[in-house]
């Protein structure tokens, strides 16, 4: 849905040329295009883009399964962040989540991504595990910690 400058809507095979310029300048250890277009091809997997004055400033990758929803790959521009689009993009990612009657959201982040963890804890994300080296890091491994929210 068209709101002013931002626009919410369904990624395409078209769209990855861009969401992959993201994801490139957001992380060190960037998801590969395959993987997106892995994404893209899978029914169970929710695909969307955020453009903002029509570029794609963010993305959001999401799973569902018998009750349950994981987020994989919630991103924001990096020239944009720290203006309140993630959390838009996380209510998006709970509203889509609802369309699919998922009771439970279920996401990972790296320990070492505070801004992250602010973000999910302030709304209403919960600790409630974590996993061993579970990201590639600089020197190593990273651990990763599990998080969940009740959407009902």
């Amino acid at each position: 849905m068209r709101k002013g400058l931002e626009y919410f809507r369904k990624m395409t095979l078209s769209d990855l040329d861009d969401v992959m310029l993201v994801e490139l300048m957001s992380y060190p250890f960037p998801w590969s295009r395959t993987l997106f277009e892995d994404s893209l091809n899978k029914p169970s997997y929710s695909c969307w883009v955020f453009e903002y004055e029509d570029t794609v400033a963010g993305y959001l990758i999401s799973s569902f399964a018998a009750g349950e929803g994981h987020i994989l790959n919630l991103c924001v521009h990096p020239k944009m962040q720290g203006q309140g689009w993630g959390r838009k993009l996380l209510n998006e990612a709970e509203w889509i989540a609802k369309q699919h009657r998922t009771d439970t959201l279920f996401l990972e982040v790296r320990l070492s991504n505070s801004a992250a963890i602010y973000l999910y804890e302030s709304s209403g994300y919960n600790e409630i595990g974590r996993r061993k080296n579970y990201y590639p890091a600089e020197n190593g491994r990273e651990d990763a910690i599990v998080m969940a929210k009740s959407l009902f």
